[in-house]
């Protein structure tokens, strides 16, 4: 059974080799997307043996369909973040699932959310996320612009744990989660998505992620503030569909139908996003 992986990366130096040591040591083949990085981020990928692939930033579909075209014939894809990695029980765990025979379309292993956050590092969240698809299901187009875009599908689940750089900072994570709202408001929007109360977001995933994951007892205020931030993305998510359905942001609407897509994220780049 064969098995290819495949990042995307910008300017990523910091986090970039671990991950790619992640992919190498379990995937047959591997690529790195280079979302036009200035840092020397695609010289370290070929250092490392890892073929480099640049394109400009055009959103998750794209680039992760970029990828896998770009990947030789396998029967699986895995992909990880370029703040991810595996450590060796989860390469080992792979390891023995890919001389298991498996057949399920798609396999779920859990991402361990950590946060460094006023100088203490904890962990924020675990939470299962589709990784490993079977080739003929691993099919991102350009218009699934945002991470979790991919339809869901029956999964079952794989005990290889991720480890991801989630958060260093609060208030940059508050203005990617406020972009990234938006963008998905965008394509919600286009796609005639139904709407739910902005007003409930906040609380439930506040419960969801402070108690039921248990990061307020890891991390205390500090897990507090960031579970603010993160349960904001998705009061911003409902509160922007709201407004584009009263006919604001039309140009954002019209690049999306227009499938200008690095046209998009420029503009929503260039907005100022209130909390």
């Amino acid at each position: 059974m064969r098995l290819a992986g495949f990042v995307i990366h910008g300017n990523n130096q910091d986090t970039l080799p671990r991950c790619l040591e992640s992919l190498l040591a379990v995937c047959d083949d591997v690529v790195a997307v280079d979302s036009m990085s200035t840092d020397g981020s695609s010289d370290l990928s070929r250092r490392m043996g890892v073929r480099s692939v640049s394109m400009a930033w055009a959103g998750y579909g794209a680039a992760r369909a970029a990828a896998v075209a770009s990947l030789r014939p396998s029967d699986y894809v895995f992909f990880l973040d370029s703040d991810e990695h595996l450590d060796a029980d989860a390469v080992r765990a792979i390891g023995a699932w890919r001389e298991s025979h498996p057949r399920e379309a798609v396999y779920r292993l859990p991402l361990r959310d950590w946060a460094e956050v006023d100088g203490r590092r904890f962990l924020y969240r675990t939470h299962w996320r589709s990784r490993i698809l079977r080739r003929d299901v691993a099919a991102w187009r350009p218009e699934m612009i945002v991470h979790e875009a991919l339809p869901r599908r029956r999964a079952k689940r794989l005990q290889a744990f991720i480890e991801h750089r989630f958060a260093t900072s609060v208030s940059l994570r508050s203005a990617k989660e406020h972009r990234y709202a938006l963008l998905w408001a965008v394509m919600a929007f286009v796609e005639g998505r139904t709407s739910k109360p902005a007003s409930l977001q906040r609380p439930a995933h506040l419960l969801r992620d402070g108690l039921l994951h248990g990061a307020l007892w890891r991390g205390g205020w500090r897990a507090l503030k960031l579970a603010w931030v993160v349960a904001g993305y998705h009061v911003a998510k409902y509160r922007y569909l709201c407004e584009l359905r009263q006919g604001r942001h039309p140009e954002l609407v019209q690049a999306f139908k227009e499938r200008r897509f690095s046209e998009l994220f420029q503009r929503v780049h260039a907005l100022r996003l209130a909390p």
